[in-house]
């Protein structure tokens, strides 16, 4: 007699956390490889080889200011969305230090911009030292525009810092409204579409803009900051060839990234819907299934893909190992500072639940099914973790 030899399964990897890094778009691969034989030589250099890698180069900015509404030669490539946003209050606030000293954020900001800013404002390029005015945000994680109209009409604002959408609960910004304000006071206006760009249209309503790759499709590796002409700033950095992002970028990253972008905007229309009604199936699944839980965010004025709730009496560490353990890659704590689960600022201004909650980012082809598993097993785990701390009967 012959024994059956047990098999054992495991179970579907199904990744849920695609923001600011999301799975690598075909299209996008496939020109980052053969980018790697065609642009390997540095773009700087005269010989044929040079030449090739800076056409490569020059063709994926021109791509890239194409899908955002600019002039190829504002278009800037840094390594990282971090280093864009870094750079761009840094030299502004320096450019304009005789102007004023001031930076004004949104209460939700990125912590790169808030960490940014406070630098700027402590630097001692004059006399007198700067303030981060930080103007708070509704229930929802929303900036109240009028509010941030008059901290822009203060006087000694250098520069204004606004995203157009959170990317930890989806919430869109009033970015219109704040850029016309911005105008009217003569101070330009930072917009980071770093968790929109890609997703859903971005307007002109911004002074500087940063985008992020890595979020839409591309591989990591490159970033990107568009520059008005018209915006006044200053290094405080060594000199170089280029001036915005010294030692330049990588060729294929950019060229990939311009590839990704592309894709993902021809492909807008079809990933809204079908993300924005998965989103909205999470979001009432997991109110009616899932016990003292708050669902986060602006119901309808959000990104597509993006979700949170918070899960009262659980730990957010345990929750995401839980689920991992269970096959679903999720996102919880800070957005920005998530490797070590530090409670949210963006949930804390919002007054919400900072502990115990779940964060996710639908890639462009999460399917159906997948989320469904994802509803199936949340309140169970939920359940098992609040068990394994001691907490009985909710």
């Amino acid at each position: 007699m012959t024994r059956a030899t047990p098999t054992h399964t495991t179970p579907t990897r199904v990744v849920l956390d695609a923001g600011g890094r999301a799975p690598v778009d075909p299209a996008a691969r496939t020109a980052l490889l053969e980018a790697l034989d065609l642009g390997w030589a540095d773009p700087r250099r005269l010989h044929a080889e040079g030449r090739r890698a800076r056409a490569l180069l020059d063709g994926a900015r021109e791509a890239i200011a194409a899908q955002a509404g600019a002039r190829t030669a504002d278009v800037r490539l840094s390594a990282h969305h971090t280093t864009a946003l870094h750079a761009a209050v840094r030299a502004v606030a320096r450019g304009r230090r005789r102007v004023g000293r001031d930076v004004v954020v949104s209460a939700v900001e990125r912590a790169a911009v808030l960490h940014a800013a406070d630098y700027a404002v402590a630097q001692p390029w004059t006399a007198d030292r700067g303030r981060r005015v930080t103007v708070p945000v509704d229930a929802v994680g929303r900036v109240d525009g009028e509010a941030m109209a008059a901290a822009l009409a203060a006087p000694g604002v250098a520069l204004a810092a606004l995203q157009h959408a959170n990317g930890e609960v989806g919430t869109v910004q009033p970015v219109a409204r704040v850029h016309e304000a911005a105008r009217a006071a003569g101070v330009p206006l930072l917009v980071d579409a770093g968790a929109s760009a890609g997703h859903v249209p971005i307007d002109a309503a911004w002074d500087l803009l940063a985008l992020d790759p890595p979020d839409w499709g591309a591989p990591a590796g490159v970033g990107v900051l568009v520059v008005r002409p018209q915006v006044r700033w200053m290094p405080d950095w060594p000199e170089d060839e280029d001036d915005w992002f010294p030692g330049g970028v990588s060729v294929p990253a950019a060229l990939a990234a311009a590839v990704a972008l592309e894709r993902a905007a021809a492909r807008r229309a079809e990933t809204d819907a079908r993300r924005r009604g998965l989103v909205d199936r999470v979001r009432t699944t997991v109110a009616a299934t899932v016990p003292d839980v708050e669902v986060v965010g602006d119901p309808s004025g959000r990104l597509p893909h993006v979700v949170t709730f918070s899960c009262l009496y659980v730990d957010g560490e345990a929750l995401v190992t839980e689920l991992d353990r269970l096959g679903f890659a999720i996102g919880s704590g800070s957005a920005c500072t998530s490797s070590a689960l530090e409670p949210s600022h963006v949930l804390a201004a919002m007054g919400a639940l900072t502990h115990g909650n779940v964060r996710l980012a639908l890639p462009a082809d999460v399917a159906e099914a997948d989320v469904e598993r994802f509803l199936a097993a949340l309140p169970q785990a939920v359940a098992r973790v609040r068990d394994l701390l001691g907490v009985h009967g909710l």
